[in-house]
């Protein structure tokens, strides 16, 4: 077997390592909730997403450490992850800005949670704090299962810089 040659983290450029990474197609997720000091909703987009345990429920994502949204979505105590289906491209866009108009236009109604589920997702989870762990650049965010559901719609996907969909 042959073996790679090793490098330190300054041997790797980020526009590579973005590069690379991009290779592997991930969903979309816009992660809602209600802002407690507004009464306003509130979310981010996050494709960094994933499944962690079955007993206890638990789900993780990742959000960057200077995100101005998770601040307040932490502050709910409670969120909604909705996960994208294939014709949203514009709420991600949408959810990905930075400021308060990240709802304008959009259809959603409370989750059995009370934070914003967004019309037309492919599955919503609600979710609770378990625990946060800094990585680098990024919070990974572990969340605990409160109740969710899910539609038989196609996901949208993100690949190599771009949003896409399956074929088949």
């Amino acid at each position: 077997m042959t073996s790679l040659p090793t490098a330190t983290p300054t041997d790797i450029d980020p526009d590579l390592f973005r590069t690379v990474l991009g290779h592997f197609a991930t969903g979309v997720v816009a992660i809602t909730a209600v802002d407690p000091d507004t009464g306003q909703p509130t979310g981010l987009v996050a494709n960094s997403f994933t499944s962690v345990s079955l007993d206890p429920p638990l789900v993780a994502f990742c959000v960057a450490h200077t995100s101005s949204s998770w601040p307040r979505i932490r502050a709910a105590g409670r969120y909604c992850i909705n996960i994208l289906a294939e014709h949203q491209q514009h709420v991600s866009r949408q959810m990905s800005k930075k400021g308060a108009a990240k709802f304008e236009g959009l259809d959603w109604s409370p989750s059995p949670g009370g934070s914003p589920l967004l019309d037309d997702a492919v599955a919503w989870i609600d979710a609770t704090p378990e625990n946060e762990h800094l990585a680098g650049d990024h919070l990974i965010v572990v969340a605990r299962v409160r109740a969710l559901a899910a539609a038989e719609r196609a996901p949208l996907l993100f690949f190599r810089g771009a949003y896409g969909r399956l074929d088949g």
